[in-house]
């Protein structure tokens, strides 16, 4: 049996609506499936869901929930290449080293944090056009933070190639 920490929870809600529980912590009724996506077919096809909820499913909100699934599991791979980037020294965080890493021509990617300010965003929005640098929006500061083993951070620049050219494949079959 695994842990609950490594399963994706289904959550029906107080209101009947069915959805993705990222933070395990929302009121409702909760299944809890393997982050593969064959267990989440396997669940599908058995209508293990159904039997959990104790209602109909509908097939639209299956095709909804697989949409947030990938998008859910991409999600999760950007946050570990992020990680990895990091151990192996290759992210510069925080406003000025990444502003410093985008001007020396070292940085392949830049990300800021979908909750910093309209002109940090506008800022950085701009000097990477300027330069050539592939400009992202991605997550919380405390999530960026988190997974650079810091604070709070707002922005960040992945200065190697190949874990830039990673991270890029994964934001392209996101849009």
């Amino acid at each position: 049996m695994k842990n609950k920490r490594e399963l994706i929870r289904v959550l029906k809600g107080t209101d009947d609506v069915i959805s993705i529980d990222a933070t395990g912590r929302k009121n409702g009724r909760g299944a809890y499936i393997c982050p593969s996506m064959a267990c989440f077919e396997k669940a599908v096809k058995s209508r293990g869901l159904e039997r959990s909820f104790k209602m109909a499913i509908p097939k639209e909100v299956y095709e909804s929930l697989k949409r947030r699934w990938n998008r859910s599991m991409n999600r999760n791979k950007v946050l570990g290449l992020l990680g990895l980037a990091e151990k192996a020294g290759k992210v510069r965080s925080g406003e000025f080293s990444t502003e410093k890493a985008v001007k020396s021509g070292k940085a392949g990617l830049v990300i800021v944090s979908e909750e910093s300010s309209d002109n940090t965003k506008k800022m950085f929005r701009n000097m990477c056009t300027y330069y050539k640098v592939p400009y992202f929006e991605f997550g919380s500061k405390e999530e960026l933070g988190h997974i650079l083993g810091k604070q709070m951070r707002a922005s960040l620049a992945v200065i190697d190639e190949n874990f830039s050219n990673a991270l890029l494949k994964h934001f392209t079959a996101k849009a």
